[in-house]
């Protein structure tokens, strides 16, 4: 790969994370104090990225593979995308703004899967170079976060205003990337090579079939965070919480540095058990902290980001690779990332919102009992693990 592939990828990567983060951060502080949305409508609108993401699998694979050239249809749907979203951002009812998202989505989410596409047929050794390329993902998040909590806009539509504009420019942008064309032109394929449940059949191993059910029940306390994580701080006053909350991201950039060294100490089962009881003990964080005396147990419920989401979400994407064969291995990853950022996240966000509106007094939430539900659903998947998984590789 020349250093000039390697540029355009890389800004490739940043402005697609970019464009996510600015809208997705504090869109849950805006729609509860701006439009006054119901917790339970907040929730399902979250829940439009996870409805989007059962159904990009089929774009992407029945569709996209075969028929486009990648950097051409990522340019059209990021123009189409950004348009959809400007338009979403002038919306206050409910039925249209959740129709419009909805639709924002189903552009979006398969953008996910064809930056990935088409930087790995860019790569001479995609283990080597694709990690120092979608690191820039990461950073473009946390840019988009500083930006919208330094000019404090969380309450307002223009953070979906900056996405959309940088949507449409990331669209124009994607015209002079590497030309990709379609892998799959002459090849048919299936529903059942989409969803990849030819992996089924990985389900007969015990230790397996507790890690798709337990991937798919830990995606549902994970939606808490995401959801109302932010309009949470905003709520007990901690100021620029969009900004603040980039230390996630940027723990994320320091953990994943650090996995190889932690893989060959605890193992996947070791590592998998962190991760989740990061989880626990960041929902304990929230419920318990304030901010003032305790204001430290919010930047650590933000800064244990790094470990939720690596030491298992990275963690179970090497475990599939290791116990899938060659042949089932891509079948295997599309199983799990449907059942988790589909199905795991859609029952999540529906939950979530019920619950944030379960506990609210006049104009507030009383975020200690809400929080303590997510982290009584992250115990019981930690235990789920601890008595159930079992991993067959040796820790070294």
């Amino acid at each position: 790969m020349t250093g000039t592939t390697r540029l355009k990828l890389s800004a490739m990567m940043f402005l697609q994370f970019f464009v996510w983060g600015a809208w997705s951060v504090p869109l849950g502080t805006y729609l509860g104090s701006e439009l006054a949305f119901q917790g339970r409508q907040i929730g399902l609108v979250f829940g439009t990225t996870a409805v989007a993401a059962m159904i990009s699998p089929f774009f992407v694979g029945m569709v996209a593979d075969r028929y486009f050239a990648t950097q051409k249809l990522l340019a059209v749907l990021h123009v189409l995308g950004g348009t959809v979203l400007l338009f979403t951002s002038t919306q206050v009812l409910f039925p249209i703004f959740y129709g419009c998202l909805l639709l924002y989505s189903i552009c979006y989410m398969p953008t996910l899967a064809l930056t990935n596409s088409l930087s790995f047929r860019q790569m001479d050794d995609p283990a080597r170079e694709f990690p120092a390329i979608r690191v820039l993902g990461t950073i473009g998040w946390i840019v988009a976060g500083l930006v919208v909590g330094f000019l404090r806009l969380e309450d307002t539509a223009r953070p979906m205003q900056i996405a959309a504009v940088a949507s449409v420019g990331l669209g124009g942008y994607c015209l002079f990337l590497p030309h990709t064309p379609p892998t799959m032109a002459a090849v048919r394929v299936t529903t059942r090579d989409v969803l990849g449940l030819d992996a089924l059949s990985l389900l007969r191993q015990p230790s397996f079939a507790v890690f798709v059910v337990g991937s798919l029940l830990v995606c549902i306390p994970l939606q808490f965070y995401y959801a109302f994580a932010n309009p949470f701080l905003n709520e007990v006053g901690v100021v620029n919480a969009a900004g603040k909350m980039t230390l996630g991201q940027m723990s994320e950039i320091g953990f994943m540095l650090a996995m190889p060294f932690f893989f060959r100490r605890l193992g996947v089962k070791g590592m998998l058990l962190v991760g989740i009881a990061a989880w626990v003990t960041r929902y304990l964080m929230f419920a318990w902290g304030d901010n003032f005396s305790l204001g430290w147990m919010l930047y650590g419920g933000i800064l244990l980001h790094g470990i939720c989401y690596d030491f298992f979400f990275v963690t179970g994407q090497v475990y599939v690779d290791q116990e899938a064969p060659p042949h089932l291995r891509a079948a295997a990853q599309g199983f799990i990332a449907f059942a988790t950022l589909g199905v795991g996240m859609f029952i999540g966000s529906w939950l979530s919102g019920l619950v944030v509106d379960l506990y609210i007094e006049g104009d507030t939430h009383t975020w200690s009992q809400i929080w303590l539900v997510p982290a009584l659903l992250a115990t019981a998947v930690l235990l789920l693990f601890a008595l159930c998984f079992r991993d067959r590789r040796p820790v070294t």
